[in-house]
């Protein structure tokens, strides 16, 4: 008769350890997947080229596109070779991209709809409307936005600055997106891209309205992008850090902190890559050192982490008791000039 063998108390503890090696290995290869992916996205591999959303003569909108990340957006595409739209409040800054857009790239056709999005006129989306009907429009860059002058308690937001943050960021998106698709779908090809913000991607105290209207943004451009992806429209939502710009009010471009031209040329490389924005679908942050930050804040500490919230505050209460410091500074130097 062959011998048995009892397992003993070793012998019972094979099984959970089992599992937990297993357990282990998951997520050693999930943390080895998922970094490879950002890494790839990040630095290697291409987006989609913009010839896929269009034929060059075919037209890109761009809305805030006056100035800043807007401006470079309108100048960048136009050297691609498609018509611009420019969309955007003050009629002689549009007159001067426009002009400017015209000498650089002479076969390029430039039209332009000065409004206000923070007033929220229908006469101003029926003059859009107008505008885009009959056009074959191939991109659509929702780039208007506007945060708080400087960081502020939301008990101590003006109700205007308020209104503005929404009217713009929110309603001003919207529509200028319904308006503009009707134009798009024909083709059954295009990209609605919209401008996000790490305000929206983490919850920042002291900017909680703009930090709120680009939080809807990114929940709306999510459910867009899968209503529309069987029409065969492309969205895509920018995670963005830090850019020289007048919203930013940083003048000097770094590692961190990119030059308008520098972001937009990286994000028109990268549509559709994910960049560091760790479970994010249809939405990427495509400039490499804003893509490490988000792969840090999504895939490490999580949007909704208590220790990021906290850091947050802190910075922006900084930032707030500086501005104030500078402002009372800026009064008595009038005063003295008086």
């Amino acid at each position: 008769m062959a011998p048995t063998y009892s397992l003993g108390p070793l012998g019972q503890q094979t099984l959970p350890s089992t599992l937990l090696i297993g357990i282990g290995a998951l997520t050693l290869a999930s943390i080895a997947f998922t970094t490879a992916r950002v890494f790839l996205s990040t630095f290697i591999l291409p987006g989609k080229s913009l010839s896929s959303f269009g034929a060059k003569g075919t037209w890109a909108v761009i809305t805030g596109a006056s100035d800043g990340i807007g401006k470079e957006y309108a100048l960048q595409l136009s050297r691609k070779g498609f018509n611009i739209l420019l969309v955007s409040r003050t009629a002689s800054k549009l007159d001067s991209l426009s002009s400017q857009i015209k000498s650089s790239t002479p076969n390029v056709s430039v039209e332009m709809l000065a409004m206000d999005f923070s007033r929220n006129e229908d006469k101003d989306y029926a003059r859009l409307a107008e505008l885009v009907k009959g056009k074959k429009v191939a991109i659509l860059i929702n780039n208007v936005g506007q945060s708080h002058n400087i960081p502020v308690p939301f008990s101590d937001t003006p109700l205007s600055e308020i209104s503005s943050i929404v009217n713009i960021n929110c309603l001003g998106t919207l529509r200028a997106t319904q308006t503009v698709l009707p134009s798009m779908l024909p083709q059954k090809k295009g990209l609605v891209l919209t401008m996000g913000s790490f305000g929206g991607l983490a919850p920042t105290p002291l900017l909680a309205t703009y930090s709120g209207s680009k939080a809807f943004l990114q929940q709306w451009s999510n459910a867009l992008a899968s209503e529309l992806a069987p029409s065969g429209i492309d969205v895509f939502f920018v995670h963005s850090y830090l850019v020289t710009s007048s919203m930013s009010k940083i003048r000097r471009a770094n590692w961190q902190v990119p030059s308008e031209r520098t972001f937009v040329k990286s994000t028109l490389a990268k549509i559709g890559r994910r960049g560091g924005s760790i479970g994010y679908p249809y939405s990427g942050s495509p400039y490499w050192s804003h893509a490490l930050v988000a792969a840090v804040v999504t895939g490490v500490l999580g949007p909704m982490n208590s220790l990021l919230l906290g850091f947050n505050r802190r910075m922006h209460v900084d930032i707030r008791r500086r501005a104030l410091k500078k402002a009372e500074r800026d009064a008595q130097k009038g005063k003295k000039l008086a």
